[in-house]
C-alpha cells in the first residue's frame, strides 16, 4: 500500500486548535454542554481537544468514553469476537448538549452505534457531531459532522488512519492506497 500524509503534525495541531475555537464559539463556557468520544479512536480525539479546551478556558470541561461495541449491526457477524473498551460517562447527559467525538467519519455506521448507545444514557437536549477527518463520498446513512477537521475525498478501496504521537509516534494522518500491482 502506498501511503500519502495529508496532515502532517503542525497541520494537525492547527486543525485540533480550530476546532476547539469552533467548539467555544458554540458551546460558551461547556456548562451546558458534553464531551464523548467513541471508542476506541474518538477517545484519541476528545483526550486531545479536552486538554486544549481547558487551557484555552481555564476550566474543567466535563467528558465521557462510549463504546458501542454491542450496538453494532455488524457484530454478530465477524468472525472474531469483539472486545468492547469500557465506557466511562458518570454524569447525566438528560436535557445536556452532547457532541460526539470520532476520529473519521465514512459510511456512518459507527455514529449510528453511538447515537443507539447514547440514548441507553439519557435524553439529551441536542446531539452534534465533531470528527477529525470527514470521508464524505460512500455514505451509507443520512449522518454528517457539525465540526469537521478536514474533508477527503477517497476512493472505496483507500484507507485513512489518524496517527497519535502517543501511539504511533508522529500526529498525523495518513491515506493508504493500494498498490497499481495488486
Amino acid at each position: 500500500m502506498e501511503r500519502q500524509v495529508i496532515l502532517n503534525s503542525q497541520h494537525f495541531g492547527l486543525t485540533l486548535n480550530r476546532l476547539c475555537y469552533q467548539l467555544i464559539e458554540t458551546h460558551n463556557d461547556f456548562s451546558d454542554t458534553v464531551l464523548i468520544g467513541l471508542q476506541p479512536r474518538g477517545v484519541n480525539v476528545l483526550t486531545r481537544l479536552k486538554s486544549k479546551l481547558e487551557s484555552i478556558l481555564e476550566s474543567e470541561v466535563v467528558c465521557g468514553n462510549l463504546d458501542i461495541t454491542f450496538y453494532r449491526d455488524d457484530f454478530r457477524r465477524r468472525e472474531a469476537p469483539l472486545i468492547p473498551s469500557a465506557t466511562n460517562i458518570d454524569f447525566v447527559i438528560e436535557n445536556k448538549n452532547v457532541v460526539l467525538i470520532d476520529d473519521v467519519l465514512y459510511t456512518g455506521r459507527t455514529i449510528r452505534s453511538g447515537l443507539d448507545a447514547l440514548l441507553a444514557y439519557g435524553r439529551p437536549a441536542n446531539v452534534e457531531l465533531l470528527t477529525m477527518i470527514d470521508r464524505r463520498f460512500k455514505r451509507n446513512l443520512p449522518i454528517q459532522a457539525n465540526y469537521v477537521g478536514k474533508t477527503v475525498d477517497t476512493l472505496v478501496s483507500e484507507r485513512v488512519s489518524v496517527e497519535w504521537e502517543e501511539l504511533e509516534g508522529e500526529d498525523k494522518v495518513v491515506l493508504f492506497t493500494p498498490d497499481a500491482n495488486g
